[in-house]
């Protein structure tokens, strides 16, 4: 993959994670691959960027800076000021680890909160048959 665009706080060209600060560009949503996964397939197209940790079956969805911080979800925990990220590289776009489950783009950044809380309470009210 090659990478023509980075935000100011991605190192484009560095192959490694890098824990970038929460609170200021973004605020990350951590959800649970159980209930991420329906969330992702809910939100189709309208998804913002998401990360993905192959290795802890997390996903973390990045929404606008401030947003969620009074949501009140079972297992799910908004990253704000004073918390941080693990982030991948941009070209890391597969696991195993981490890594960009929805790619960062200039035009796929942000989800919108409040669609990405009605799909992930949708997915919790009504979860995947096992």
């Amino acid at each position: 993959m090659t990478v023509s665009w980075a935000p100011r706080w991605m190192c484009s060209y560095s192959p490694e994670v890098r824990t970038v600060p929460a609170g200021r560009w973004w605020n990350a949503v951590r959800v649970p691959v159980a209930l991420g996964a329906p969330a992702l397939t809910a939100l189709g197209d309208a998804t913002g960027a998401v990360i993905k940790d192959g290795f802890g079956g997390i996903m973390y969805w990045l929404v606008p800076p401030g947003d969620g911080a009074d949501w009140r979800m079972a297992g799910v925990q908004v990253l704000g000021a004073g918390c941080h990220v693990a982030v991948p590289p941009l070209r890391r776009t597969s696991g195993p680890g981490l890594y960009w489950r929805v790619p960062l783009s200039h035009d796929r950044y942000w989800t919108d909160t409040a669609r990405l809380g009605a799909a992930l309470t949708s997915a919790a009210q009504f979860p995947a048959p096992l």
